[in-house]
């Protein structure tokens, strides 16, 4: 096993995508163990012969053709009415903006990518820095990992064995609650900034109306999603299919935004998206079989226990460290990598898997904004031209405020749990 730890260090350092990094320490350890090397294989393919990760292209395609067929554009106008006359009116739009995209995305660099291409060329030109705006795309990307449907809530559940169904109604409290923290985050922020309401005089309800009917097609995505989860018309893979038709058909005909001249461009980078995500799961698997081997998990079990048997101080330990993981790894490699480790201590201490996956997911979300390798952080900084520097001295509020809330859905395990009992 110590040889895996150096090859992985090694291959982490040199700057390998992380699924590289997996499969070559993993093969360094099958050099040693040449009998068993054939199961890297079959192990690899064992692993993506699964019907519910069929969910994750079928999510992607439908963010993807959201993102194009002219929705973001009139969601944009309808968080403008609804919060468009208070203290820092644009940033709060981004936020508000960002709680309907992250329940057609499922992604926070999809959903940030957007925000960074729309909003922040707009706050620009209305006197917010470019570091601000970028941070605001950042935070309020964070809200797309907890709300349904969540690309990393269901490759969680997949790995870990947990409903995906309770996993993304567990996720709809705390994605109120992160989207509430960052609009006060604006408020004090914008205060202190002395930035100006986006509109001078609150909306009326005819203009609030009259924008609500012109996204309904949009609004209705959300609603859909958590109806015929809870219905049982479908399965989080067939409601993939759904929403994924569903996006092209209103893209297509009802808001003419997305031309059939651009299915192929859609397709190719949802393709590219899903590929990584595949192989990360896949070398993911062959690395998990070396922990079991080595009996990994049984030993975290042990360590974690002899530091304390009283599962809320845990819990932070777990917290902090997956904050730290979080500056030099990508959120789903932790997901993939510790995700199977972590349910077993949970289970040991009595914790609920779905409160443990809300909580890992936006966790490594968090992280995922963060220096020196937050990957949603150089997603929006490459949009706007804004430096790390920058970013990262603007970013800190909006920190701050997703760690408290973090710490909120950590120590009080029904904001998450309250809601798939109720409905389940």
């Amino acid at each position: 096993m110590t040889i895996v730890a150096i090859v992985f260090v090694l291959l982490l350092v040199l700057g390998l995508p992380v699924g590289f990094v997996m499969l070559g320490a993993s093969m360094a350890y099958f050099t040693l163990n040449p009998l068993m090397a054939s199961l890297v294989a079959q192990r690899m393919s064992s692993a993506l012969e699964s019907f519910p990760l069929l969910a994750i292209p079928l999510f992607v395609i439908a963010g993807a053709a959201m993102a194009r067929g002219g929705i973001a554009d009139r969601l944009y106008a309808f968080c403008e009415t609804l919060v468009g006359h208070w203290r820092g009116g644009l940033a709060q739009i981004a936020v508000l903006n960002s709680v309907f995209m992250g329940a057609m995305s499922g992604s926070a660099n999809a959903d940030a990518a957007i925000d960074a291409r729309t909003i922040v060329p707009v706050m620009r030109k209305r006197g917010y820095s470019n570091a601000y705006g970028s941070a605001v795309s950042a935070a309020s990307s964070l809200i797309a990992p907890i709300m349904p449907p969540s690309i990393a809530l269901i490759i969680y559940g997949l790995l870990t064995n947990t409903s995906i169904g309770k996993l993304f109604v567990g996720g709809v409290i705390p994605a109120i609650l992160i989207a509430i923290s960052l609009m006060l985050t604006v408020r004090w922020t914008a205060i202190r900034m002395n930035l100006a309401p986006e509109s001078k005089k609150r909306a009326g309800p005819r203009e609030i109306l009259s924008t609500g009917r012109a996204a309904l097609w949009a609004l209705a995505m959300p609603a859909m999603l958590l109806l015929g989860l809870r219905s049982g018309w479908f399965t989080p893979t067939e409601l993939g299919a759904v929403a994924a038709v569903y996006a092209f058909v209103v893209g297509v005909f009802v808001y003419r935004g997305l031309s059939l001249s651009e299915t192929m461009t859609l397709f190719s980078e949802s393709a590219m998206t899903t590929a990584g995500v595949m192989f990360i799961i896949a070398s993911a698997s062959v690395f998990s079989m070396i922990l079991s081997l080595e009996q990994v998990p049984q030993q975290l079990i042990t360590f974690l226990l002899t530091l304390s048997e009283n599962k809320y101080v845990v819990l932070l330990i777990i917290n902090i460290a997956l904050l730290i993981l979080g500056t030099v790894f990508e959120g789903l490699a932790i997901i993939v990598i510790l995700g199977p480790l972590l349910v077993q201590v949970a289970q040991s201490l009595g914790v609920d898997p779905v409160h443990l996956g809300v909580v890992l997911v936006f966790n490594t979300a968090i992280g995922s904004m963060t220096p020196p390798v937050g990957t949603v952080m150089f997603t929006v900084c490459s949009i706007t031209r804004c430096s790390v520097e920058d970013f990262a001295k603007a970013s800190v509020p909006f920190l701050f405020s997703s760690i408290v809330v973090l710490l909120l859905l950590t120590y009080v395990p029904a904001l998450v749990t309250f809601l798939p009992n109720l409905v389940f």
